[in-house]
Order: C-alpha cells, then sequence, then structure tokens
C-alpha cells in the first residue's frame, strides 16, 4: 500500500469517528504569536511542547533552515499575513542546532538533481537567466548568525509594523532547550 493510500483511508476513519472535534479552534493565534521554525521533522512535536505550545495558540511557518532569504518572498508575505490579517503581534523565528541547511553544499544538491532527472541545460539556462543558484541553495555555517541574519530582515522590512517584537531563538533538537538569541522586546 502507498504512503498517500495509508493516509487516506486512516483519514477517513478519524472523519468518521469524529476524532478532529478535540482540535477545534479559531484561525487566529490565540498567543497572538508567529512562529517561523525550520521543517526539521524532529521539531514538529518537540517544539510546541518545549514552548508550552497547544493546537490554536500560534501560527507556524515552516522554512528549510528557518531562513528569511528574500524579503518579498513567501516567507516573508506569510509572516505579513500572520501580523496584518490573523491579529499576531510578536514574530518568533527559531532555528536548531544540527540543522541540515548547515551543511547544504550547492553543488552536491544539483548533483543530486542531475541524477533525479533535471536536465543540465536546465541548470544552463536557470543560470544564464541570472537565477544564482549557488547562492540561493547554500546552507549556512552557523545557526546563531543565520536566525540574526533573518530576524534582521524581518524586523527592518519596510511593510512589518514598528513595535512588533521579533525575537531570535534556537532550540536543541534533542533535549527541546531554547537558546535566546536577540530579544525582540529589547531590540
Amino acid at each position: 500500500m502507498s504512503a498517500l493510500q495509508s493516509i487516506l483511508e486512516y483519514n477517513q476513519q478519524f472523519v468518521e469517528e469524529k476524532q478532529y472535534e478535540v482540535y477545534a479552534t479559531t484561525k487566529y493565534p490565540d498567543k497572538r504569536i508567529v512562529i517561523l521554525s525550520c521543517m526539521d521533522t524532529r521539531l514538529v512535536e518537540l517544539l510546541p511542547k518545549a514552548m508550552n505550545l497547544r493546537n490554536g495558540d500560534v501560527k507556524v511557518v515552516k522554512s528549510a533552515g528557518a531562513i528569511v532569504n528574500h524579503p518579498f518572498g513567501g516567507i516573508m508575505r506569510s509572516l505579513l499575513v500572520a501580523v496584518y490579517e490573523l491579529k499576531a503581534d510578536e514574530v518568533y523565528i527559531i532555528g536548531h542546532y544540527d540543522c541540515g541547511m548547515s551543511a547544504v553544499d550547492p553543488d552536491v544538491m544539483v548533483g543530486h538533481m542531475l541524477e533525479r532527472g533535471v536536465k543540465q541545460e536546465t541548470i544552463d539556462i536557470l543560470n544564464y537567466a541570472g537565477v544564482n543558484l549557488d547562492q540561493w541553495l547554500r546552507g549556512f555555517g552557523d545557526v546563531k548568525t543565520s536566525v540574526l541574519k533573518s530576524v534582521d530582515l524581518v524586523r527592518s522590512h519596510p511593510l512589518m509594523p514598528a513595535g512588533v517584537p521579533v525575537h531570535g531563538l534556537v532550540i536543541d533538537p534533542e533535549t527541546g532547550k531554547l537558546d535566546l538569541v536577540t530579544d525582540g522586546n529589547k531590540a
């Protein structure tokens, strides 16, 4: 059985038994917080538990490395929507130790793309068109520096309202311990 078929079978039972009722909430975050975190599997349940968060408490945006890499990309748009339309009053950017993005080598990743069927001419066209794959795919060296870079981009964004605290933290994916990198209330 495929993963999709297994999920759909489980979902049918989930809905029939009304297991969703315990998760009922509104689209507005009760704690008025939006979190940008990494998509790492270790954080799916650990991060909310480590922060004492329940379903409905926060908005969560995920990206590889918890990185905001473009001031007008989808991640920044999601943070702005959370603030302006969904009543979030604080932004938390939470990276983590032992992040896979810290080791991403663009040349190796392009090699994997080629192995999985992406044509070299596609890579060449993107490079010719001005897409800097090396920069776009490159990971980071130090997670705290990466978090600070994203925090600075969000704090200084021309559309982010003044006075919205943007905090930076790093979580240990084994213990859940949070290390404060920057307190947005003091910025």
